[in-house]
């Protein structure tokens, strides 16, 4: 069991992690920390369980993982950036992450547009953004993730593009640790987040992404996209280069065409 003492005895930050919830289960994180957020709690407050009854991923997907084994959390966030600029928040995060396991574990960690974390090519960490807007901006942003730790056993279904820092390290890892390594590395980022200076969070990532110049394939709702990866587009958006000239995506599952 995660231990709040573990990780916020020893946090030493300005805004993230300043108040933590921690339950032993719960339906989904993200939802608890939007609860948070309309009810007016101040930024930094993180919510985080060691097992979801309804965790969610992207697109409305479930997130799956048994208890004690990941870290799964939401960080309620009040950023003064407007609506063009929401979308920047995944990168963001993906990059303030990426350079905390990195510290933490020693592995090189891969960024996958638009909210995939990945070490040898598979996945070990999702990231989902939820926001509140009001006509005079935004109002609040949760800032959901999920990290497989210490998973030695995946299934089936998703072994062959999943894993965990565990199996890519070789070793059994402290969670709490860890947690504080990632509420740390938000925090140190968000200073310049909180007022709308995306540059050195999107430098971050773009170092971290290997896919521009490859062909790739999009799967939106409904269609397929395929062209060459080109670059971000300053709000985040991924830009294509295709038969009909360049496109931005702003949505679907990426694949790198061998």
């Amino acid at each position: 069991m995660l231990s709040k003492e573990e990780i916020t005895g020893k946090l030493s930050t300005s805004i993230v992690g300043k108040k933590v919830f921690l339950f032993e289960s719960i339906d989904s994180t993200n939802s608890c920390a939007r609860a948070l957020g309309d009810a007016g709690t101040a930024e930094g407050a993180v919510v985080a369980a060691e097992y979801q009854t309804d965790g969610r991923g992207r697109l409305g997907r479930a997130w799956l993982a048994e208890p004690g084994t990941s870290l799964l959390f939401s960080v309620l966030l009040r950023p003064a950036i407007t609506l063009e600029t929401a979308g920047l928040l995944t990168l963001y995060a993906s990059a303030a992450i990426a350079r905390a396991v990195e510290r933490s574990v020693g592995l090189d960690v891969e960024c996958k547009w638009p909210n995939d974390l990945l070490l040898h090519g598979k996945k070990f960490c999702g990231i989902l953004i939820e926001n509140s807007f009001q006509q005079s901006g935004l109002v609040y942003s949760v800032i959901g993730a999920g990290i497989n730790v210490n998973q030695q056993a995946l299934p089936p279904e998703i072994a062959a593009r999943a894993t965990s820092l565990s199996r890519e390290s070789g070793n059994a890892l402290d969670r709490d640790k860890l947690f504080r390594s990632v509420l740390s590395e938000l925090d140190a980022m968000y200073e310049d987040v909180r007022r709308g200076k995306f540059q050195a969070a999107m430098s971050e990532w773009k170092q971290r992404c290997s896919m521009f110049g490859k062909t790739i394939t999009v799967q939106e709702h409904d269609s397929t996209v395929s062209g060459v990866a080109s670059r971000l587009h300053q709000d985040g958006g991924l830009i294509i280069e295709t038969e009909k000239g360049e496109r931005t995506i702003y949505a679907g599952d990426v694949t790198v065409v061998p």
